[in-house]
């Protein structure tokens, strides 16, 4: 049953003689109650809190004193009492609550300053079961959101962002708008969602129960866009916490703001080029509107580079590379060359960041790590009236038990070339056909309606970068072609055996598989089956 308003209208400004202060970010703490003292307003606190106050010689007095009973049960227990709750959430114009306050010697709180216990830290991190629970805060978001609930008496602020705003709102009478009170309650109210959808995710990923009854997803604000996809479309960057390195957690060493597109097609070429362990060889991914140009590995990370960007160097200006390895020098030298977006790469040398800043605009992204690509997680997309949600794609195919089904095995280089293609095809959007020879792709085919189309297109593509780089035929000649999923009709092989291909990977499942087997063996070329498919849409 609903609770009935009283219609009681709220006050604008409204000032602040109390202060009840609880921060786990103790940064700029001091300064704000400094402040807040120097304009008469009284400091309560608790615990760590108390201590800092009291320590910069600031005069403050303790929740205890509010409740009239102490800290117990290391803490858990202190400041889930009436006497801080009702006098966050007693409203002031109200007879009926002024008498309770009276009666029972609750007095008004009219500035709740706090931050909660660092929860997402710790599980980022990776703290154990137990430290992980004792940093789920409980009177903290209890005070926040009885705080926010009476925005009409009560400003109530979570971030410490907000503390230099909330002192110039206080004028000579120490009061805050209600328009700021409102504003701050929409925040606090966010900040205690994200905070509980940090801890469900948390115990979903405990529980291994990654589709629960409830699903919250939240995240924090790291930046407002210009715009989203189109000028005409507001964005934002917002941060799950999630601890991954990548796009959201890089470092901007250089270069404008990233736009939505550069963090949706950053993202995309960081996950790719990681496919690839560094420690294996040095390799690069160049990709645009979220599908790869051009994908290699060599001896060299400058080798690396020209070989992924010889499948489709006309593709490739304009967009967003990203290396498994240091950006070096000689690495550099020939990206500069060529207009591009964004550079990701784990780390940069002192040689290559000079010549990146002679692009001043070039955003140049360090991330410290690679993230693992058979590490489980989640990803989501809205749709209308609800949200889409699926497990990460960490499938990789050198854990898949690949099957022979043709009369011809693969040799061992057109394994190797199968494997690298398959890899590739997982991060192009479906339809995904990909071809490859020697540790490159020589023809990518993307999100075309009919697969056949994409073998085609990828095809094409590989001619069109024959005759680019000078070359009589076109690299597709004796390579491996990977599909993301199974091949439908024999149409689509015998495409790819036209333009050269002598070894075919797809995850077969096909009710024509045994025909499009026989056409394999009919051209003399190789087929293996992955048994796992990889859509992206």
């Amino acid at each position: 049953m609903a609770v009935a308003s009283k219609n009681i209208p709220a006050p604008d400004r409204v000032a602040l003689r109390t202060a009840l202060l609880s921060v786990s970010d103790k940064s700029g703490i001091v300064e704000l109650a400094r402040a807040l003292h120097e304009k008469g307003v009284a400091l309560v606190s608790t615990g760590g809190t108390h201590k800092t106050l009291s320590e910069a010689g600031l005069p403050v007095r303790d929740v205890s004193e509010l409740t009239g009973f102490p800290e117990v049960m290391d803490g858990r227990v202190k400041t889930l009492h009436p006497g801080v709750h009702g006098g966050l959430l007693a409203i002031r114009d109200d007879a009926e609550h002024v008498a309770a306050m009276e009666t029972h010697g609750i007095a008004a709180i009219d500035l709740a300053v706090i931050n909660l216990y660092p929860f997402e830290d710790v599980r980022a991190k990776g703290g154990d079961y137990p430290t992980t629970v004792e940093n789920i805060d409980i009177g903290g978001p209890a005070m926040i959101r009885a705080a926010a609930k009476n925005h009409a008496y009560v400003t109530v602020i979570t971030d410490p962002s907000d503390y230099d705003t909330l002192i110039a709102q206080l004028g000579d009478d120490a009061a805050t708008t209600f328009a700021f009170r409102r504003q701050m309650a929409a925040k606090a109210y966010a900040r205690t969602a994200a905070y509980d959808t940090a801890i469900s995710g948390w115990f979903a990923e405990v529980l291994d129960t990654p589709m629960p009854r409830h699903r919250a997803i939240g995240g924090v604000l790291k930046e407002e866009m210009r715009y989203g996809e189109n000028p005409h479309q507001k964005a934002a960057f917002y941060v799950t916490g999630e601890n991954r390195p990548g796009v959201a957690t890089a470092t901007l060493l250089q270069g404008k703001q990233l736009s939505y597109n550069n963090i949706n097609d950053t993202d995309a070429a960081f996950e790719l080029v990681a496919e690839f362990p560094p420690e294996t060889a040095p390799a690069c991914a160049i990709i645009k509107h979220a599908n790869p140009c051009g994908v290699a590995t060599a001896t060299t990370l400058v080798d690396a580079y020209r070989r992924a960007l010889a499948c489709d160097s006309t593709s490739a200006f304009g967009g967003i590379i990203a290396l498994n390895q240091e950006l070096d020098g000689a690495t550099a030298e020939e990206i500069v060359k060529l207009f591009t977006e964004v550079i990701i790469a784990p780390s940069v040398s002192d040689e290559a960041k000079a010549i990146i800043a002679r692009k001043a605009n070039l955003r140049l992204l360090v991330t410290g790590a690679l993230p693992d690509p058979r590490l489980p997680g989640l990803s989501a997309k809205t749709v209308a009236g609800g949200l889409l949600v699926q497990t990460r794609d960490n499938g990789m195919v050198e854990d898949l038990d690949l099957k022979v089904v043709t009369r011809r095995a693969p040799t061992a280089q057109e394994l190797i070339d199968m494997k690298f293609a398959f890899k590739v095809a997982k991060h192009v959007k479906s339809n995904a056909v990909v071809y490859a020879k020697d540790g490159q792709t020589v023809g990518i085919g993307a999100g075309q309606m009919s697969r056949v189309d994409s073998v085609r297109i990828a095809a094409i593509k590989a001619e069109e970068a024959a005759r680019a780089l000078g070359l009589d035929k076109p690299l597709t000649i004796g390579s491996a072609v990977a599909s993301e999923a199974f091949l439908p009709f024999a149409d689509g092989l015998l495409s790819a055996v036209a333009a050269g291909a002598t070894a075919v990977i797809q995850p077969g499942g096909s009710m024509r598989d045994e025909e499009v087997i026989a056409a394999a063996d009919e051209a003399g070329v190789a087929m293996v089956f992955t048994g796992m498919r990889h859509f992206r849409h």
